[in-house]
């Protein structure tokens, strides 16, 4: 199966990023993917620090998810992609990634859990985590585990998805450009492969707050694919053989002493 990750920086327009995602999305399905991945809040980009994202969060039914959706079902692929939804906290509402299946229904939604009060910055000002559950979602026939940006410093989730049949971890993202962070990123996604011995699958904003890097990865911490800072998408190929060889060759996950139990 084929994966695009698509890479470029939501503004606070939605009317213009929902546009974004038609052609986006109508030009990555050139390549005919099974899954086209966009950025975390392709919906609307981030506040800055001490604003709010509250005014700009939807509904699972509305205009942004409806645009995923009739993209979807035009191009016959499966959609993931970043949002602010609605949540009972009018000014904190969820960072939510959606997943929209190539006939346009919903196939999930991830709430992000790990919010990033980091580096500076406090994300749980604006947006509520989600509950501490894994998402997976089934494409093609492939299972893929759903988290986002600053999730990825957890490796404790990346297995709780292994351990739920992915096979493939899918990370749209807004990572923050700053000293050792691009290191860090591109670090952190090889390590996810590898010690999962599954691919991943990142999308990036880029621009002038955001790294870009966008990538996807072989279970053998192999860049398949690779998008530089600048817009951009890039298409790649998912071997489940290749995933069976990898895991028969480095049992990894079945030689562990230690299980992963969400809490």
């Amino acid at each position: 199966m084929k994966i695009a990750v698509v890479q470029t920086a939501s503004t606070h327009d939605k009317a213009a990023n929902r546009d974004a995602v038609t052609r986006l999305v109508a030009e990555a399905a050139r390549d005919q993917p099974d899954l086209v991945v966009l950025p975390e809040a392709m919906m609307a980009d981030f506040a800055s620090e001490g604003g709010s994202v509250g005014d700009l969060a939807e509904p699972l039914d509305g205009e942004f998810v409806s645009t995923l959706r009739k993209s979807a079902l035009e191009h016959g692929t499966a959609i993931v992609a970043g949002m602010f939804e609605r949540s009972c906290d009018e000014a904190r509402p969820y960072n939510t990634l959606l997943a929209v299946g190539a006939d346009g229904e919903l196939l999930g939604a991830y709430r992000k859990i790990h919010l990033y009060d980091a580096f500076g910055y406090r994300e749980s000002d604006q947006l509520t985590a989600g509950d501490v559950a894994p998402v997976v979602v089934k494409v093609a026939g492939q299972k893929f585990g759903l988290m986002t940006c600053y999730d990825l410093r957890f490796p404790e989730l990346s297995r709780a998805l292994v351990d739920a049949g992915a096979g493939v971890l899918v990370v749209p993202a807004a990572w923050v450009r700053g000293p050792l962070k691009e290191h860090h990123w591109t670090t952190l996604l090889t390590a996810r492969a590898i010690e999962n011995t599954c691919y991943v699958a990142a999308a990036a904003q880029n621009g002038k707050k955001y790294c870009g890097l966008s990538q996807v990865i072989d279970p053998q911490g192999i860049p398949v694919v690779s998008v530089g800072e600048a817009d951009g998408l890039a298409t790649a190929d998912i071997s489940a053989d290749r995933l069976a060889d990898v895991r028969k060759r480095n049992p990894s996950l079945q030689n562990r002493r230690y299980t992963v139990t969400p809490r």
